[in-house]
């Protein structure tokens, strides 16, 4: 696929964004993570030349990778998997934009005591486990708001700036609904949230028409 032949695909998914957007608000903004940890850099490039700024990967080992082939790329790296207690300080090396995958108290514990040593702060999203799915990690919504503040309150070095989830692992669009739903009207009470960051490649106009405005998008984003 040549540039222009990946900017009209590109295009047709800024259009869909646009349409669910369109769907909550014309004042609802959303920005499109694209999630590379399937691509190259040389399909990162691909998509930096069309305009593409925000990338994620999910393995602290490719996040690294990835930063010091693509350095001379004013890119916003972001770290949407889990972390590894043991990895804290490989995370820290590379500085992530944004550590969208902070899944429990214990972590946030352990990353504050790593951030506070270094003298240094990050901006972090608190992953909500809204679809109650043992295969997915995050807080039960039931405590998500205690948590958020605790956090907050117990944690100075890290920024918390909203939430992530991962929509129901269904095929019954209801469910599925019902799980951003869920995420989003935590959000909703939130003090100082801007970010709620759901919605994937086969699901981010639900999400959005549910109130997201982050959307982490891999495959279809990098179309083969």
């Amino acid at each position: 696929m040549d540039t222009i032949e990946y900017k009209l695909h590109v295009d047709n998914i800024i259009i869909r964004v646009e349409t669910a957007r369109l769907k909550v608000s014309g004042h609802h903004i959303v920005k499109i993570v694209a999630v590379s940890k399937y691509s190259d850099a040389d399909a990162i490039k691909k998509l930096y030349e069309i305009g593409q700024r925000a990338f994620g990967e999910n393995k602290v080992q490719d996040l690294r990778a990835k930063t010091e082939l693509l350095e001379e790329l004013p890119l916003e790296w972001h770290f949407i998997g889990h972390l590894q207690k043991n990895k804290i300080n490989n995370l820290l090396d590379i500085n992530p934009t944004l550590f969208q995958a902070l899944d429990s108290l214990e972590l946030a514990q352990e990353l504050q005591k790593k951030l506070q040593s270094r003298d240094m702060k990050l901006d972090c999203l608190l992953q909500i486990n809204s679809a109650k799915e043992e295969s997915k990690h995050g807080v039960m919504p039931e405590v998500a708001k205690e948590v958020y503040q605790e956090i907050q309150t117990a944690c100075p070095n890290i920024n918390l700036k909203g939430v992530m989830s991962i929509g129901a692992h269904t095929d019954d669009k209801t469910v599925v609904k019902k799980s951003f739903e869920t995420t989003y009207s935590i959000y909703k009470e939130l003090k100082g949230a801007t970010i709620c960051s759901m919605g994937m490649s086969g699901d981010f106009e639900l999400a959005i028409e549910c109130g997201s405005n982050m959307v982490r998008l891999g495959s279809v984003m990098f179309a083969r």
